[in-house]
């Protein structure tokens, strides 16, 4: 096997590893209800934090609190997921294959 290629593999492994820890340092914040509900995730998608403003909190209407919950899920999900992709694509480039 063509060491170069090699070499080439085990660097973008490392700026993976890195990539990914510093993924788990970062976080992205969706919103809902105009920021009556807002939940916190990291660059992974983990869940980290859930705020929920007085406002959202009314025990005669539970169902709106718990789809606003969901949209601002939803919202930050897609935040992680566009941070990760930002993050990774120079390193799809690097490899030189076609395709990535």
């Amino acid at each position: 096997m063509n060491p170069n290629l090699l070499r080439q593999a085990r660097k973008l492994q490392e700026q993976l590893a890195r990539i990914q820890d510093e993924l788990g340092n970062e976080t992205v914040s969706g919103t809902a209800g105009s920021g009556a509900v807002t939940v916190t995730l990291d660059g992974h998608g983990k869940l980290r934090s859930i705020k929920l403003s007085a406002q959202a909190v009314d025990p005669q209407d539970v169902e709106t609190l718990e789809d606003l919950i969901g949209i601002a899920f939803r919202d930050a999900q897609a935040k992680a997921a566009e941070l990760s992709a930002q993050r990774m694509g120079p390193l799809a480039g690097g490899l030189g294959l076609p395709g990535l």
